[in-house]
């Protein structure tokens, strides 16, 4: 029994999307090739992987024993191919990062001809995703998180830091007044996050010492889309500086309750899955990064290193 490459690849792009159809679409190849080494694959294996019902595809308990060893064998196929191509001085091949939008918008994409120049022949795919991403089943090879790390089963390298702070627009201050103290806040238009809840606690104490935990006027999942409610004067927004800092230098947003408002960094890691070596292409993007927020204050104001 001789099993191939490309039927664990096609086993583990089924599981991971769902739908034979979803595998085709994902590896760019006919719903009848998928079908063919999937077959191929259980022949061989003498076993069924996949429960088949008219609506979803379920791992058997095979399957479920299986899953983990064949993507350890292509994972550590693609790390083999990455260090030869490292050996030969080039990183090829995709590289998938995951990001929510505002450090997407904000700070990776204008990095990413700096890195596109290193590594020309790195195949990128960035997404956007508001909540955290199972890096395996979105395929994802390394993802930016900020705030404190729950998840042990990952790696993590620490790139910076950024300060949380109050914001709105001049022309919602001018309109509703400039708020001069905690309690005043009562009054205003607080524009806050769906979830999760953590997000709605602001850097600030009521009189008796108690963190301000607000109920949100108006709510939105992304922190981009609070930032553009702030500039469209709807309401004060408590946002990251790495996407309110250039607003607030020229003049679109202003910091409200400055004296009042704790400083509170949240960290921001990169992290990616535990195996065995890490992806040189992983690793390139890694540093890459770390090394372009490890520069001069007036360039990044809002991120503060190690």
């Amino acid at each position: 029994m001789k099993l191939e490459i490309d039927e664990l690849a096609v086993f583990l792009a089924v599981v991971d999307s769902g739908s034979l159809t979803a595998a085709a679409d994902r590896l760019g190849q006919p719903v009848s090739t998928i079908s063919r080494l999937l077959a191929r694959l259980e022949d061989k294996l003498q076993t069924t992987l996949l429960r088949r019902t008219t609506r979803r595809l379920d791992l058997t308990d095979e399957g479920h024993c299986f899953i983990k060893d064949a993507r350890n064998i292509v994972e550590s196929v693609r790390l083999a191919e990455d260090r030869a191509m490292e050996r030969r001085g080039q990183l090829s091949g995709p590289l998938r990062v995951d990001a929510v939008t505002p450090f997407m918008l904000h700070v990776m994409v204008p990095l990413m001809p700096g890195y596109r120049d290193l590594h020309p022949q790195v195949e990128l795919a960035l997404c956007s995703n508001e909540g955290y991403v199972d890096l395996l089943e979105r395929r994802v090879d390394l993802a930016i998180r900020i705030g404190e790390l729950k998840d042990s089963t990952l790696y993590s390298r620490l790139l910076g830091r950024t300060r949380i702070r109050l914001v709105a627009s001049p022309a919602y201050l001018s309109r509703h007044g400039v708020p001069q103290t905690v309690a005043d806040l009562e009054r205003h238009q607080r524009l806050g996050f769906t979830e999760p809840d953590i997000l709605n606690q602001w850097p600030l104490r009521h009189a008796d010492g108690k963190p301000v935990q607000i109920t949100p006027s108006l709510a939105a999942a992304s922190g981009e889309t609070l930032r553009q409610l702030a500039l469209q004067g709807m309401g004060i927004a408590c946002l990251s500086d790495f996407m309110t800092a250039i607003d607030i230098s020229e003049g679109r947003l202003v910091e409200v309750l400055p004296h009042q408002t704790e400083e509170k960094h949240k960290p921001i890691h990169a992290v990616y899955y535990q195996h065995s070596t890490v992806s040189a292409k992983i690793a390139s993007m890694v540093n890459y990064l770390a090394e372009s927020m490890r520069v001069p204050e007036s360039v990044w104001p809002t991120l503060i290193t190690r």
